[in-house]
């Protein structure tokens, strides 16, 4: 009887064993779609191999991703220079009533920040009309186009966790790069444009119940010329310009990420 009690023990442990690892093995078994724009393909990180004319690449927060969770499949559509209209009209057609992650970041382009920016880096001329005109874009119109966005992403991938990364503030206060000519209030001006477009960002997520992932206090201490860079400074390519680097997708993107999804 006790011989008979054990073997049913032992086999007892062994199926919880076998039950556990088949867990573990099938823990991270996900269904990923990345979508966005250049801060969520990787543009800054220098390698574009796994699309150049979108600028995808292995250390693009995506990919990073799907490194550390090899069961997850990741379909990887976010493109360099996209707007709400490429994601609409390129990338939405990937999620599916399977898709279980969802991540994005979009409406830098929309907002014209990447003009805006170079205007700025001009010498003597003023860029305080452009900044302007961004911020009444991001008030009015942006929040529409978000709209659209995250109702097809809701419609389309209704099972899915969903992050919406924000976007960083560039400057700490200080213009280091030879060939660009930033003056103090530029620089604040700029920032508080990140803070509009987080604000705006973060209110249309919301609405649909997807989770913000706000990315300035992460980049604070690491932006533009201070002394553990995350973000790329004035770049060649000058495209690598005003994004963030291999770290600031490893430790910045990444790490926000998997907060939520683990």
């Amino acid at each position: 009887m006790l011989q008979h009690s054990l073997r049913r023990l032992v086999g007892a442990v062994m199926l919880v064993c076998a039950l556990g690892g088949l867990v573990t093995a099938n823990a991270f078994a996900d269904n990923y779609v990345a979508l966005g724009d250049s801060y969520s393909s990787g543009t800054g990180t220098r390698d574009y191999s796994l699309n150049s004319g979108c600028q995808r690449g292995p250390y693009a927060y995506p990919a990073l991703i799907k490194a550390d969770r090899p069961n997850t499949t990741l379909t990887f559509v976010a493109c360099s220079g996209a707007k709400t209209t490429d994601v609409l009209n390129n990338q939405v057609q990937s999620l599916s009533t399977s898709t279980n992650i969802v991540t994005i970041t979009i409406g830098g382009n929309d907002a014209g920040f990447s003009s805006v920016i170079t205007q700025c880096a001009y010498p003597l001329v003023s860029c305080n009309s452009n900044i302007t005109t961004a911020n009444n874009y991001i008030n009015n119109t942006l929040p529409g186009q978000l709209n659209s966005v995250y109702s097809q992403i809701k419609t389309r991938a209704p099972n899915a966790r969903v992050v919406v990364l924000g976007y960083p503030r560039l400057f700490m206060g200080v213009d280091c790069n030879a060939g660009t000519f930033f003056s103090t209030d530029e620089m604040t001006k700029l920032n508080a444009t990140a803070d509009l477009l987080k604000n705006v960002t973060a209110a249309r997520a919301a609405a649909y119940g997807f989770t913000f992932k706000d990315a300035i206090p992460s980049f604070i201490g690491h932006a533009v010329c201070s002394s553990t860079e995350w973000l790329n400074g004035l770049s060649n390519p000058v495209g690598d310009s005003y994004h963030p680097n291999r770290t600031g997708h490893k430790s910045g993107y990444e790490a926000l990420v998997r907060q939520v999804i683990g």
